[in-house]
């Protein structure tokens, strides 16, 4: 099977090569008055995840801080961005939310209720509201199981179908929400292509009626073109269900595209977030000014100076002091950054822009 054509509309010219179809309005973020006015969906307060690496040459014991005291809200209909290199702790953090990973400490609330302290058989019933999108349509799924299995399984687990007709009259109404088919539910995943397989996933994290769903880095094993047709279906099924999304991804393009709001990670902390068209427009922290920095110019005669950080990312095992980005930081002052460890804090007066950094850019 071929990838479907592109029902769902382009993407701004830049982000994304032109791909065919009329291109719909993109949903407008949600104004900041009306996000703080309501109850955030999901609550994260100092979440931390350690993962135990046993004990060094003095019996010390040793630790990967993978999340490290994070703090962040989400509201109902929003998109947050969540971007970083690769092994800042992006993933680890998704998963911890959903207590597919056990939280060392902190807490994680969700419709006004803390999870974190919940009890197996009492955090059931709210798994149907969270889900999970993983990036790796591949090997997301088991390659032994029809499409039908692999959907109607958290149906029957949940108990929401009471006969085979309601069940198969439910997986291909999911299918075609997706841009697929009906009639594809009883092949196996090899028989669809990369693209396909991806809807395939996301029509899984559907299948519950969910309120959140955690977008695991969902473009990356993807083709560039079907990435386009992968961000429209999103945003298309957000406009449609007012789903909330945490859009896990390292390429700041797509993450401003899609987001409402941007977090940059960087060491398991998160150094700076506000909506995404002002952090990107006017980064404040020299982490992020630097990821920017790397982006391709859309003008291919204009020319960009790209920010080379020095040194490597130091080793979660044994961060360095203070702040963690100071080592490679062209604005670090050692008496300070080397000591201190910088919180995330408010910018201009009424904006939402905050930064984890003492010396940020104007």
């Amino acid at each position: 099977m071929t990838d479907a054509p592109n029902e769902f509309g382009d993407v701004p010219p830049g982000c994304f090569p032109p791909v065919p179809g009329a291109p719909p309005p993109r949903r407008p973020p949600a104004e900041p008055e009306a996000r703080s006015a309501s109850i955030s969906l999901v609550a994260v307060d100092a979440l931390k995840k350690y993962f135990p690496l046993g004990h060094d040459w003095s019996d010390a014991a040793r630790w990967v801080r993978a999340v490290d005291g994070v703090t962040f809200e989400i509201g109902r209909a929003e998109t947050l961005g969540l971007v970083g290199e690769s092994g800042c702790g992006k993933s680890t953090l998704g998963r911890t939310l959903l207590r597919l990973i056990e939280p060392s400490a902190g807490r994680v609330s969700f419709e006004g209720r803390d999870i974190t302290r919940m009890r197996r058989s009492e955090l059931r019933p709210l798994r149907r509201r969270m889900q999970i999108i993983f990036q790796d349509p591949h090997s997301s799924f088991n390659p032994r199981m029809t499409i039908r299995s692999a959907l109607s399984e958290p149906l029957r687990i949940h108990r929401l179908v009471e006969s085979r007709a309601q069940e198969t009259e439910r997986l291909e109404t999911l299918l075609r929400k997706v841009g697929l088919r009906g009639d594809a539910l009883d092949l196996y995943p090899h028989e669809f292509s990369g693209g396909q397989r991806q809807r395939i996933g996301i029509a899984r994290a559907l299948a519950l009626d969910p309120s959140f769903i955690v977008c695991d880095e969902p473009l990356s094993a993807l083709d560039v073109s079907i990435q386009a047709q992968i961000v429209n279906l999103l945003l298309d099924l957000q406009g449609q269900l007012s789903l909330s999304y945490l859009f896990i991804s390292h390429d700041l393009r797509v993450v401003e595209y899609v987001s409402d709001r941007i977090a940059v990670m960087y060491l398991g902390r998160i150094v700076e977030m506000g909506p995404s068209a002002e952090l990107c427009r006017r980064p404040r922290h020299p982490y992020t000014h630097a990821l920017l920095s790397a982006i391709p110019p859309l003008d291919p005669n204009r020319r960009r100076a790209r920010i080379v950080l020095r040194g490597d990312v130091p080793n979660p095992v044994d961060p360095p002091s203070g702040c963690s980005f100071h080592p490679r930081c062209p604005r670090a002052v050692l008496d300070r950054c080397g000591r201190e460890v910088p919180e995330l804090s408010d910018g201009p007066p009424g904006g939402e822009h905050q930064v984890a950094c003492f010396y940020p850019m104007d």
